[in-house]
């Protein structure tokens, strides 16, 4: 497993966790292995792929046997639905209909880039696709990988992150053989994700535009292309990553302000515990395992913000204690993965608790 890449303080050193061992499923990214994977999708199989956000596990939205196997090594449910990510220059009348003058707008300031937009469907969109709605997600990834694999595939990935459901979400190639072992056909390696946490998904009540789920593309972002301030509300519409608990580490995750993580951790230091600590700016916490910061550096904590997860749960700490950034810009999406993340936390603590 690749260290984060951000400040580190560690009694066991940068990348001190273990690593995955090498896997022939994982190749590079050459024009071969671009053939190949587009290969491997036409022939109804899965494919893990880059994207800038996190690595989706992708199937072609057009084979509904290979889009079930998806749900399946997920673990996913099956109404939930799945974003579907398209090629440059698609014709989006080809998935959606009736779409609204100010989706237009917004495809054209954020595409390729972490907004995805929930439209009225196409009837040629698979319901395995949509989970039943009559709604489909779409967004134009923005990774040199994902665009040339959907060039040459000429139609549309239903991607998902490539990861258990519910569980943090894979920023490496190898995060991603971590989390779905052998059930992955393929996976091409792209590198680090760049922006570390999901997209942005909108939809639209009229004209008005709706956010479902913070990401990748901030609120205030959104406003200055459509001119008001948007709203957050996740009860809309069925959306990927919009319930209650999701993207959680196995670590015990406990939330702080800034002014208190630092007492906080220490106190936890101070009870025995194995501490690992994840701010905004720089603190120091005596006695802590791992202590990671993002240099002030809102782009920076969302990068590293998964990679943390898992190189907590990889050292096996008792609590990764994390400074709640400010609610704004990246910080509304950071908190809402966070406090979603807490909520699974602190029912597999119930759970321990309850078990003995």
């Amino acid at each position: 497993m690749s260290a984060p890449k951000g400040r580190e303080t560690s009694q066991v050193g940068i990348g001190g966790g273990p690593r995955v061992r090498p896997d022939d499923r994982v190749i590079d990214d050459s024009h071969r292995s671009i053939d190949l994977a587009v290969t491997t999708l036409r022939a109804g199989s899965v494919v893990a792929l880059p994207t800038e956000t996190v690595y989706g596990l992708a199937a072609d939205a057009s084979n509904p046997a290979a889009v079930r196997r998806v749900f399946e090594l997920k673990g996913r449910p099956c109404d939930h639905p799945l974003i579907v990510h398209l090629g440059l220059g698609v014709n989006l009348s080809d998935w959606a209909r009736r779409i609204p003058e100010v989706a237009i707008r917004l495809a054209e300031t954020f595409w390729p880039g972490p907004l995805t937009m929930v439209l009225e469907r196409s009837p040629s969109v698979l319901d395995e696709v949509t989970g039943g709605l009559d709604t489909v997600a779409l967004r134009v990834p923005h990774h040199t990988v994902a665009l040339r694999i959907l060039k040459a595939l000429g139609g549309g990935l239903a991607a998902p992150s490539a990861n258990r459901f519910g569980r943090v979400s894979p920023t490496t190639a190898y995060d991603v053989v971590a989390s779905l072992g052998v059930g992955v056909d393929l996976v091409v390696d792209g590198g680090p994700c760049r922006v570390g946490i999901e997209s942005t998904i909108v939809a639209f009540d009229g004209q008005e535009v709706v956010i479902l789920r913070p990401g990748g593309v901030s609120p205030e972002a959104i406003a200055r292309v459509i001119g008001y301030r948007t709203r957050i509300v996740p009860e809309l519409v069925r959306a990927p990553g919009s319930m209650a608990s999701h993207y959680a580490p196995a670590v015990s995750l406990e939330l702080r302000g800034a002014s208190d993580i630092v007492d906080h951790a220490t106190r936890l230091v101070v009870d025995g515990r194995r501490v690992g600590v994840l701010s905004l700016a720089p603190v120091r916490v005596p006695g802590a395992t791992l202590v990671w910061d993002a240099e002030g550096d809102m782009a920076l904590f969302a990068h590293l913000l998964y990679a943390v997860m898992r190189q907590a749960d990889a050292e096996g700490l008792d609590v990764l204690a994390v400074e709640l950034p400010p609610d704004e810009g990246l910080g509304v999406a950071i908190r809402d993965r966070l406090c979603r993340a807490a909520v699974r936390s602190q029912q597999h603590d119930k759970e321990v608790v309850d078990d003995h």
